[in-house]
């Protein structure tokens, strides 16, 4: 009796899905950076969330980019990306996308709705009022974090010619299905009430640009580790804005990784979408290493 018991209960766990506990949770690897004895060292960890007090920001996958390098690869991500999507809504993760300052292509949608008429709750610290891109941004705060680890002022092109910039975006990347379920917003206060209005204490972050959007816009990682909330970065899930000729002069996807690190160290730990899905982590077709 004792060994049909134990068996029923291996077979319902291995039934469970990929990254999910017995009784459901997510089953999450961490990982982040902090200082040691010998430096800044990694730091392995594992955490459990309850997918309905969990939601997905997904930032900035826009239907195309002013550099050929960023949508080419944004197109690549977002195969994955929805198929990881799919999977969470069926656990019972919220979906909120984040096309920052293209939201009104989606005026009338149940998504932009849900988000419009979510009812308004106060944060527990104000929101960044700065301006950057058409929409809030927060800055760094050289207190809590160190400058990037790659340059990024000649904006990260690293085509050849180098493109020029400009606006193409319009909407998100169609490739990413919108489910009627979902919320659909890039500002910071209707995110903030989306979260609340659900009792959602855990955010995973995935999207682009890591050095640029994903941390610093309203619905990004700065924003939402002040606001309270328990982040992580889906690092296999993101890209970045970076010129191998700039420093530290390294191939685009070294680049990334240095972000990430930044990211471990500074703000929040990071995991790999295999956790959420089974499915071995994602990897550019372009990434040489």
């Amino acid at each position: 009796m004792k060994a049909n018991a134990l068996l029923l209960l291996l077979l319902g766990t291995a039934c469970a899905g990929p990254g999910t506990g017995a009784e459901g949770d997510l089953v999450l690897h961490t990982r982040k950076r902090v200082e040691g004895d010998g430096g800044v060292q990694s730091v392995d960890g594992l955490t459990r969330w309850d997918p309905r007090r969990t939601a997905i920001v997904v930032v900035d996958m826009w239907d195309d980019h002013w550099c050929r390098g960023a949508a080419r690869r944004v197109a690549e991500l977002a195969v994955p990306l929805n198929e990881l999507l799919e999977d969470l809504r069926e656990r019972g993760v919220f979906v909120i996308h984040a096309p920052s300052s293209v939201v009104d292509f989606y005026d009338g949608t149940p998504a932009r709705a849900r988000a419009q008429e979510a009812p308004h709750a106060e944060t527990p610290v104000p929101l960044s009022s700065a301006e950057r891109w058409g929409t809030n941004w927060c800055w760094p705060d050289p207190e809590r974090e160190p400058p990037l680890p790659i340059d990024d002022s000649d904006m990260g092109c690293d085509c050849e010619p180098e493109c020029e910039l400009r606006d193409p975006w319009t909407r998100q990347i169609d490739r990413l299905r919108i489910d009627p379920a979902d919320a659909l917003t890039d500002d910071g206060q209707e995110t903030w009430n989306l979260l609340q209005e659900r009792g959602i204490d855990h955010v995973l972050l995935c999207g682009v640009h890591l050095n640029m959007c994903v941390l610093g816009r309203p619905v990004g990682i700065r924003q939402l580790v002040l606001l309270g909330k328990d982040v992580l970065l889906i690092r296999d899930m993101t890209d970045s804005m970076y010129d191998r000729d700039q420093r530290p002069f390294v191939d685009h996807f070294s680049g990334t990784e240095l972000v990430v690190e930044h990211v471990e160290r500074s703000w929040c730990p990071t995991i790999l979408s295999t956790d959420l899905t089974g499915r071995p982590a994602f990897r550019f077709a372009e990434d040489p290493r």
